[in-house]
This record gives structure tokens, sequence and C-alpha cells, in this order.
């Protein structure tokens, strides 16, 4: 029986209003003309992640054709792409991603630009787990972008945005552990309280925790971004009115950066992989890592500093390096980057 043909759903009036509505952004192969429109005003495609620091990494690591190296965050796949260009079909890319969702569409996008499974391998594995991405190889460089991708904060199903509303989740793969919503029913206000300090210098985090647990022992619910967002706004009332919107706004940024660091395990995993690094790496090495936020960035260079004292490392940058800006400009997610290196002994 032939199959009833279905009309692409579209929007009505000149501006889609919900992230599922904005099928030429989430199509970016297909319409080239309206994504780039979308990046000339200086903001991100839904569903699209632009790659941060490409020149400087790529600059760094100077991969020569035959080598073998690791992406150990692939997300989109834009880093990896550049990547495997500089190998001109010469050695190999291995790649990590917990993402089931978004790692898959990476991997066909990248083989169907000519990256197959002869140069390229993707292993769906935390980057904690360093040594079993490819037991007995040691590689010549190694990359690892802590941020979170466009793809996955656009995406109100995911639950990391509040722009929209959506399942209170966080979780980079959905189908293992907890989310953010079933978290928060664990936690006392003390506990609380410290997550949103230790993970996000949260300067509000007691009046936060109050409210938002406040909200559970009353009975009701948090387990939507909105809802919490909205808690959130109730614990920064206090504020004078011309300052409030904005400092609401970033506490809200701060309380999901915490809570997805905490479902994540995300330092935990930062700490095993830093812990497990020279031991994959040929002399002469070189890694590079990009974080978004000051804890991330404190236990890098405490790690780079630890391997250089006891040898492992012959030289680790002094100073980050910060996008430009220019690329800040074209791309505001970069403007909390920070890009430190160092190079196996």
């Amino acid at each position: 029986m032939e199959q009833e043909h279905k009309r692409r759903p579209r929007y009505q009036g000149t501006h889609p209003r919900s992230f599922r509505e904005k099928y030429k952004e989430l199509n970016p192969e297909k319409y080239g003309g309206d994504v780039e429109k979308v990046l000339q005003s200086g903001k991100t495609p839904a569903g699209m992640h632009i790659p941060i620091m490409v020149e400087e990494i790529l600059d760094f690591l100077n991969v020569q054709p035959g080598q073998t190296g690791l992406d150990a965050t692939l997300g989109y796949g834009g880093h990896s792409r550049k990547i495997l260009e500089q190998l001109q079909g010469q050695g190999h890319l291995y790649a990590t991603d917990v993402d089931p969702i978004e790692s898959e569409k990476t991997r066909l996008r990248l083989e169907t630009a000519g990256f197959g499974p002869e140069l390229f391998t993707l292993r769906r594995m935390n980057f904690s787990q360093l040594g079993a991405v490819a037991p007995g190889v040691l590689f010549d460089f190694v990359l690892a972008d802590l941020g979170v991708s466009s793809m996955q904060i656009d995406d109100p199903a995911r639950g990391f945005t509040f722009k929209y509303d959506g399942p209170l989740d966080l979780r980079l793969d959905p189908t293992s552990g907890i989310s953010a919503a079933q978290r928060l029913g664990e936690l006392d206000e003390e506990e609380l309280t410290a997550l949103l300090e230790e993970n996000a210098d949260e300067p509000h985090a007691a009046r936060i925790a109050r409210t938002v647990l406040g909200e559970l022992r009353r009975g009701g619910t948090v387990d939507t971004t909105k809802r919490l967002a909205e808690l959130v706004g109730q614990a920064l009332s206090f504020l004078p009115a011309g300052e409030r919107e904005d400092e609401v706004k970033k506490s809200c940024q701060r309380t999901f950066q915490a809570l997805r660091i905490d479902v994540n395990g995300e330092f935990e995993a930062l700490y095993s992989f830093l812990e497990k690094l020279p031991g994959v790496l040929n002399p002469g090495a070189r890694v590079a890592i990009l974080t978004f936020h000051s804890g991330e960035d404190r236990m890098v260079k405490k790690a780079f500093r630890q391997h250089l004292r006891e040898g492992a490392f012959s030289a680790v940058a002094d100073e980050v390096l910060r996008p430009s800006a220019q690329e800040c400009f074209q791309n505001p997610r970069a403007r909390s980057a920070k890009l430190r290196w160092a190079v196996r002994a």
C-alpha cells in the first residue's frame, strides 16, 4: 500500500517560534544560505556547533600525515574534520563521545565527507576510559574540548536550556544515570548549596537551594527547565529591579551548569582523564585542552604542572590562550573558552 505523502511541517508567520520549527537551521548541509545568514549575524544556528579556536589548536598540534591522534570529545566533529584534513588520508584519528544521539550523526557526517573507518574510529565511551580507546596505541596528539555542544544546548528535549521549556534532564548520555530533576530530589539544602558553589561559583547558592528545595518540600515539582528557571528568579527577587533580569539570567546559567557537571560526573571524569593522559602519549606528543569555566581550568592547570614536575611533560602553557575578539563576535559561545597545552617528554 502506497504511503500517504506528508508535507514538511511549516511555521506560521515570518519567524519560527519553537526549536522544532527551525528546520532549515537543523539541516545546515541542505540550507547553507539560511545558515550563513545566522552565522553572519553573530549567532549560532540551532542544532549546529561551531568549533572554537580551530586555528590556534591546529597551529599548536601541528598534525602531520601518518600520525595517530585522539579527539576525546567529538561533539559536532568540527575539530575532528579539520584534523582529518591535515592527515591527508594517512594516519588515523580516534574519537570518544558519550552522547549516543549526536555522536552517530557526526560519524555519518564525517563518513559522507570522505573520512571512513580506515581513517576515523569512534568509540562511544567517556574520555575517562582513556586506556580503553585503542589498547596498545600511543597517540601523537590529543585534543579535548570540554564544552557542551550547541546541538545539546539548543535542543529542549535534552534539558540543557531554559530558553525553551523541556524536561530537566541534563544528561550527556540520556540512556544512563539519573536526570537532574531526580538528582534534586536526592539533595538536602546544604548539599545543593555546596554543589552550586563548587561547580559554578554561584554567589546566590544558598538562596537558590532554599527556594528550589522548599518547592519540593511543599509537594511541588521541579522537573522542567522553565520551572527551575522560575525558581531561580524567585530566589533573586530581592535584587533591585534594574539589575535583576541580568543577574537572574547569569544565575540560571550557573545553576544549570552546576547540575550538569554533577549529573554527568564531569569533574571526576576529567580528573581520571588527566591522570591517565601521559600513559597514552608518544614522546613529543602534543595535548590541547579547551575549558569553559574556572573549575575545569584549575584542574587542567594543576595536572599539567604536576606532570611537568614529575618529568612526564617537557613543557606546558604558562598562560591560557583566548579566542580573538572577532571569533567571540562570530560565535558568542567562545567567550569563556580557555586553551591550555602540554608536550610529552
